[in-house]
This record gives C-alpha cells, sequence and structure tokens, in this order.
C-alpha cells in the first residue's frame, strides 16, 4: 500500500507532504513506513514502525490517514510512469 497525502495552506504558509506505505521487511514483519517534509524542500523525515501482522499494519496506517485527514491533509492521486 502507498498514500501520498498534500496539505498547502496559502494563508498559514504551509506547504507539506506526507507519505504513508506498508511494506514486508526481510525478517517476515510488516513495517509502516511515515515520510513527511515541506514541498519544495529536500529531505525530510523518515519513521519506521514495525507489526507482526498485516492487519494490524493496516489498520496502524487508517488511523494515521484519517488523522492526517482530520488535519487538513488530502490524498494525492499518484501516477506511475509506465513504458509504453
Amino acid at each position: 500500500m502507498y498514500l501520498r497525502l498534500q496539505k498547502i495552506d496559502y494563508a498559514e504558509n504551509e506547504r507539506r507532504w506526507y507519505v504513508l506505505s506498508v511494506q514486508r521487511t526481510l525478517f517476515g514483519e510488516w513495517a509502516v513506513i511515515r515520510e513527511w517534509g515541506r514541498i519544495g524542500n529536500d529531505g525530510g523525515q523518515t519513521l519506521a514502525s514495525y507489526f507482526d501482522t498485516l492487519p494490524k499494519a493496516l489498520e496502524a496506517s487508517h488511523a494515521l490517514k484519517t488523522r492526517k485527514t482530520r488535519r487538513g491533509y488530502i490524498v494525492q492521486a499518484e501516477q506511475l510512469d509506465l513504458p509504453l
């Protein structure tokens, strides 16, 4: 699962991005990877949380998504570059 969110508020000078992804680790656990930063700046922050099962990881990512959307973030549609 991969989800990108953005929050743009010109009045507050906020231009932020947030990415949530659920990935399997090499040791068989499931990781919820969170990345965030300001739009237009290099870098950002990353934080990983580990879970024993996929349902627990998906539940945690859904809770994070709910929290971010309540704070004004909007889910962005992703486009993949596919070969022609």
